[in-house]
């Protein structure tokens, strides 16, 4: 299966289509809706000590990037302002940086000001929920700036659609376009269909089943379901016990061409997408030496 050109992301590049690459999650979060959030009450030192911990422990299971959030976008979330989402994602991206300096690393923010003082703080990637309303304007606008990728997420106010998978290729489209006249080149774009942002149960599943459908805007596909409401939804399951639905998502996804999984659970996914890339993209697949 081919894929768009590779990108550079920070230190390493990603030869899409090769292999499924896994993106790590890093929550500096007090409220996660995965209960990962790694903000703690002993303070700033103890908060950094605990993400460069976890950052090591994600990278020895097998992912290829990291992704730093320092605001919780779980249903009923309290909002956090500037000063307290620098406050968390800064300190953590720097160190994990100077611990990790080849890995590359994404910042999960809408805010440009975030954006920006994670890139100095040593961020190589933008990953904006909003990117395809009025507000990714600024965020698109530092990755302009800075010449650094951008992942441009699908997300709504309401859960309204008539075909969602077709309207959700729009919008996605129409992001793309508009970061690039703002002047991000097309090559460093990434989407992601954003699911469980702006969307039902019944509009995830269905986004899901389409989603080779994403293939159509030529740029490289991220997908984030793990451990997401909908597979609590389908199976009747807390959050702690949808690893498997999980894995399923992951199998399917790229069974559909989607380049790149956004997941907690390491380890098993990347098992699970080995063995995926092992039979839909025969051929093209890396020696087993390259991964774990």
């Amino acid at each position: 299966m081919s894929g768009p050109a590779p990108l550079r992301i920070g230190a390493r590049t990603f030869a899409w289509g090769r292999r499924t690459y896994l993106m790590g999650i890093l929550n500096v979060t007090p409220d996660s809706f995965s209960g990962d959030g790694l903000l703690a009450s002993a303070g700033e030192a103890r908060t950094i000590a605990v993400a460069v911990a976890q950052a090591r422990h994600l990278v020895e299971e097998g992912a290829d990037l990291l992704d730093v959030g320092g605001e919780s976008t779980r249903p009923g979330h309290v909002p956090v302002d500037e000063a307290a989402e620098l406050a968390r994602v800064v300190p953590v991206i720097r160190a994990v940086r100077a611990a990790l300096p080849e890995l590359p690393l994404s910042v999960d923010t809408t805010k440009a000001a975030v954006a920006t003082a994670a890139l100095d703080a040593g961020a190589d990637l933008l990953n904006d929920v909003w990117a395809v309303g009025p507000s990714g304007v600024a965020v698109a606008r530092v990755a302009a700036e800075r010449g650094v990728p951008l992942v441009i997420m699908h997300n709504r106010a309401e859960a309204a659609y008539e075909d969602v998978v077709a309207e959700v290729t729009a919008d996605l489209a129409a992001a793309l376009d508009r970061a690039v006249a703002l002047g991000v080149p097309r090559e460093r774009l990434i989407v992601d269909p954003g699911i469980g942002f702006g969307k039902t149960a019944e509009h995830n599943l269905a986004l899901l089943n389409g989603l080779a459908a994403l293939r159509s805007l030529g740029r490289p596909i991220l997908l984030g379901t793990s451990r997401k409401s909908t597979i609590g939804w389908v199976l009747d399951l807390p959050v702690d016990e949808r690893l498997e639905g999980t894995l399923a998502t992951t199998a399917l996804a790229i069974a559909a061409g989607v380049d790149l999984v956004r997941v907690h659970d390491v380890r098993a996914n990347r098992r699970v997408a080995r063995m995926a890339d092992a039979i839909v993209r025969y051929g093209a697949l890396p020696p087993l030496e390259e991964g774990p």
